[in-house]
């Protein structure tokens, strides 16, 4: 790495995750854990991984073997967690219609218990040997969740507009950091696939940065106030979620 690039890269290593233990302070004075317990599981996890790694990178002074296992297996896990980041967004802002959130809770619910499973059996028996092996699982699960971090985010931004979802509560403010971090991630990794694996740490420090505004946008949306959206007063179109709502309770009362 260029040595005019370092501080940047040890500063977007650094802060974001010092930023973290003010989103668990958030969380905390706004008594927001009950309703963002996997927000606050993920959050911890991110900086005692942080810790874990740092650590090992101060001891050793290089990004070696036993960093790159510890780091893919902590990825895995980070992975999984977001998606159950992602099931809690879509409970808080579909709260109002019982069937699409129970029928949404229920698939969400077996996918992040499969994805936490399989994070942590990566985790811990991967062997030694298999490094690159574990590090091209770790990414696969992590841009698969990268993807449904930017379908959610798309989702939100179209019911927000047409079924009046709240653009200042708790909820949009963590997916849209999500999808903000997922959408930059995606969008340099298709770039990697295409152009190939370079020695440019351009596209690391992009990423890392796309996840280092995550956090500013989290810290923004936990520290203002929460906003309830108006519900409008004119007739909603056919394909609003009531008539979804009312379709999915039919089917479940069959």
């Amino acid at each position: 790495m260029h040595p005019l690039l370092q501080p940047l890269f040890y500063y977007l290593w650094i802060a974001p995750h010092v930023l973290l233990a003010a989103i668990l302070l958030l969380i905390a004075r706004r008594k927001l854990r009950r309703q963002f317990p996997m927000l606050f599981l993920y959050t911890a996890f991110e900086i005692v991984q942080f810790g874990v790694l740092f650590t090992l990178w101060l001891r050793y002074g290089h990004f070696g073997p036993e960093y790159n296992r510890l780091f893919a297996g902590g990825t895995a896990v980070s992975s999984a967690l977001r998606f159950g980041v992602i099931y809690e967004v879509f409970g808080q802002l579909f709260a109002d219609y019982p069937a699409l959130t129970e029928t949404g809770k229920t698939l969400f619910r077996g996918v992040t218990i499969v994805l936490l499973l399989a994070g942590v059996g990566l985790a811990i028996f991967m062997p030694g040997k298999s490094i690159s092996l574990l590090m091209l699982a770790a990414k696969t699960l992590d841009r698969t969740v990268s993807l449904l971090q930017c379908g959610l985010l798309l989702s939100l931004f179209i019911f927000s507009r047409h079924f009046a979802l709240s653009m200042r509560s708790h909820a949009f403010g963590i997916a849209l950091g999500l999808g903000t971090y997922a959408s930059v991630q995606l969008a340099t990794s298709a770039v990697l696939l295409y152009v190939g694996r370079a020695t440019n740490p351009l596209p690391n420090l992009i990423i890392m940065g796309a996840y280092h505004c995550c956090i500013l946008i989290w810290i923004y949306y936990l520290a203002i106030p929460e906003r309830t959206a108006l519900r409008v007063l004119h007739p909603l179109p056919q394909h609003n979620l009531d008539i979804w709502n009312q379709e999915l309770e039919h089917l479940l009362q069959r």
